[in-house]
């Protein structure tokens, strides 16, 4: 029988009533695995041939700086929604979380196999959104387009509360309307194309069908679990 260990006690008073034990150190390598992948292979293929998908249905698509508010808001939206999934039961968190574990590998061979860029507009004037909009061009450079993403980890931010019912319809609803204004933030401030949008949905939908409906969970769950013991000293499934 494992026991509690003093840093599992004060986790369990602070952190813990917030986020489970159980998901707490799975949902931080979300955000680890996302930031090592999209970054890492940024610089990894700086030299790389990169393609421009550029359609003409992109091209008829303003630039409109005032949506640079949604696109960084939604890091708010995207946190909030991720700590709501990782405080379901441990079983539907670990399938979620191996879904987006999956779509992050899925994305790093896009950018590894098919590096992907484009032409960002001039940006003019010194208001408050084009300030926002020269901060995101400046950090994060114009490459790892395809798949999107924004409009993945905003898809996966809908559908892991889909059809739950403990979670209010209107935040639902909510959470259904903030992912399509992102996927329209990613148009609107030149930062990705159409195709980007529907690749990103699409590997979303395509990923967490794989995390629900196969045990690939299992070896993750009984990953974390083993790091969980050795941290807080607890157990955290019946043996």
């Amino acid at each position: 029988m494992w026991e509690k260990n003093n840093l599992g006690r004060l986790y369990e008073k602070t952190i813990g009533r917030l986020i489970p034990v159980y998901s707490f150190f799975s949902i931080i390598f979300c955000f680890v695995l996302n930031s090592v992948l999209y970054f890492g292979l940024q610089l990894l293929m700086k030299e790389a041939k990169h393609y421009d998908f550029t359609s003409a249905w992109d091209r008829k698509i303003p630039f409109m700086p005032e949506w640079s508010i949604i696109y960084l808001g939604c890091f708010a939206f995207w946190t909030a929604n991720y700590i709501m999934i990782a405080r379901q039961e441990k079983e539907n968190w670990f399938r979620f979380a191996t879904a987006d574990y999956l779509s992050r590998i899925v994305c790093a061979f896009f950018f590894i196999v098919l590096p992907t860029t484009n032409v960002r507009p001039e940006v003019v004037g010194d208001g408050l959104f084009q300030t926002l909009m020269r901060f995101v061009y400046q950090m994060d450079d114009a490459s790892n387009l395809f798949p999107s993403i924004h409009c993945l980890v905003s898809w996966f931010c809908f559908i892991g509360i889909r059809g739950r019912k403990e979670i209010p319809l209107w935040y639902r609803f909510f959470s259904c309307v903030m992912a399509v204004l992102v996927f329209a933030s990613t148009l609107f401030t030149k930062q990705h194309f159409i195709i980007d949008v529907f690749a990103g949905v699409i590997l979303a939908e395509v990923c967490y069908y794989i995390g629900k409906h196969t045990k690939w969970y299992q070896k993750i769950m009984e990953l974390f679990d083993k790091i969980n013991r050795f941290v807080f000293g607890e157990r955290t499934h019946e043996e």
